[in-house]
């Protein structure tokens, strides 16, 4: 069974060229983190007291509720990913196509990491099938398989995995002895509305929020409400409740022996690599995950606005003709240009990294090909984001956040029509 390949054209990459800059600093935090500038003393490895009664907090009030003593915190969830994997040893299992730093983690440890395919249904966790599968011929090729990372609100594709799905997989990877842990990143991001499908090529996008489609507000279920004994819960907050260059994320255990077990070695890597948050940041990061109010306003005025933004995209490539799962949460949609493949070939565009950079040269603002994620490059795929539709500056994206319809705005409107352009091209439109 082989591994995830390193990138065929140069070293491997980790990540998209540009990651998205998010929306302006709240004030609040800002002044938490100014007031605590003084304070030279570093912060305890794994999170100090105030923090990690904060994240106790945070996870209790998401029906986990646990002790301080089963908790971890770190400057990102890279590092604290690292960790947990340098402390469970063996195999790792990830998703196909999955964010890029599920897969960075086991390779910088010099460990292989097995992709395994995504059901149609959405992105974030393995075919249950196919899992079984590749983890049995691993076993029979003298391997170990011990960890399973998912994401039930998933980057790269944007989408939530059904209860009902989730728990196939989390049962499939109980049975293996895999020890999951779920990268619940996104989970304080889902879109308050559902997206509308077209019925027709022509149909045109409903204004603001999108419309009812047969299905509701997406569910969300964490695989430790599931199997609470097996199961590592991650969230990095640099994406919901803190900004994008404030690295912290925190991590939640499973009770009794082997979770405890676990938690002490994963703190024993955070101490030998000192990745944990500066104490300053680290004051602000226990605030954010207090959620006062204006920590939670800005929550859910930014999940409704991504989900407006990523529910037009989506309209846009389906319309000409291009595959993509409807977005359910995050700032992002993940789509399947392969229809288009015969267009694409007569152009010179051949795989996901000629079509990245073809793309990004097109439409002026970047586009990351689905190699980037683990996807086979001769797979056309691409993730967009939501950040070519806000405006550039700060005043421009909190007026975006309380605006009726994001969508109608010079910044909107323009990258939309380029993505409209350049996919006419390719279908005839």
């Amino acid at each position: 069974m082989e591994p995830m390949p390193p990138e065929p054209r140069g070293p491997a990459l980790f990540g998209p060229p540009v990651e998205p800059s998010g929306l302006p600093v709240l004030p609040g935090l800002a002044e938490r983190l100014a007031a605590s500038a003084g304070r030279g003393a570093p912060e305890p490895v794994g999170g100090g007291p105030e923090l990690l009664d904060a994240a106790r907090g945070y996870w209790a009030r998401r029906g986990l509720a646990t002790g301080p003593e089963r908790l971890l915190a770190a400057a990102g969830p890279q590092p604290l990913l690292l960790a947990l994997l340098a402390a469970a040893g063996g195999d790792v299992f990830t998703t196909r196509p999955c964010a890029p730093w599920h897969s960075a983690q086991p390779l910088v440890l010099g460990r292989p990491a097995y992709p395994v395919p995504v059901p149609a249904e959405c992105g974030g966790v393995p075919d249950p099938f196919a899992l079984l599968e590749t983890v049995r011929r691993v076993r029979a090729e003298g391997g170990t398989p011990r960890v399973l990372v998912l994401s039930p609100a998933d980057d790269p594709t944007g989408t939530t995995a059904p209860p009902e799905l989730l728990h196939e997989v989390c049962e499939a990877a109980a049975g293996e002895g895999l020890l999951i842990i779920s990268d619940e990143t996104d989970r304080d991001a889902l879109h308050p509305s559902p997206v509308a499908v077209p019925d027709t090529p022509d149909a045109p996008p409903p204004p603001g929020d999108p419309a009812p489609a047969g299905r509701g507000r997406p569910v969300f279920v964490s695989p430790a409400e599931m199997l609470p004994g097996h199961v590592v819960v991650l969230a990095g907050l640099g994406t919901t409740l803190l900004p994008p260059g404030w690295p912290a994320a925190t991590a939640r255990f499973p009770a009794g022996r082997e979770g405890a077990g676990l938690r002490a070695a994963a703190l024993g890597v955070l101490a030998g690599t000192r990745t944990g948050p500066g104490a300053p940041l680290a004051a602000a990061v226990a605030h954010a995950l207090t959620e006062p109010p204006d920590v939670t306003e800005r929550l859910r005025a930014a999940a409704r606005l991504h989900g407006i933004l990523a529910a037009a995209l989506y309209r846009t490539v389906v319309r000409h003709g291009a595959l993509c799962r409807p977005p359910r949460a995050g700032d992002r949609i993940y789509a399947d240009l392969g229809p288009f493949g015969d267009a694409l070939a007569a152009r010179g565009i051949g795989d996901s990294v000629e079509l990245e950079a073809h793309l990004t040269r097109r439409l002026g603002f970047p586009v990351a090909g689905g190699h980037r994620f683990g996807d086979p490059p001769d797979a056309l795929r691409v993730r967009f984001t939501t950040e070519p539709l806000l405006a550039p500056d700060g005043p421009g994206r909190l007026r975006a956040l309380t605006a009726a319809d994001p969508l109608d705005s010079p910044h909107a409107a323009r990258s939309l029509t380029l993505v409209t352009r350049a996919l006419d091209e390719w279908s005839g439109g």
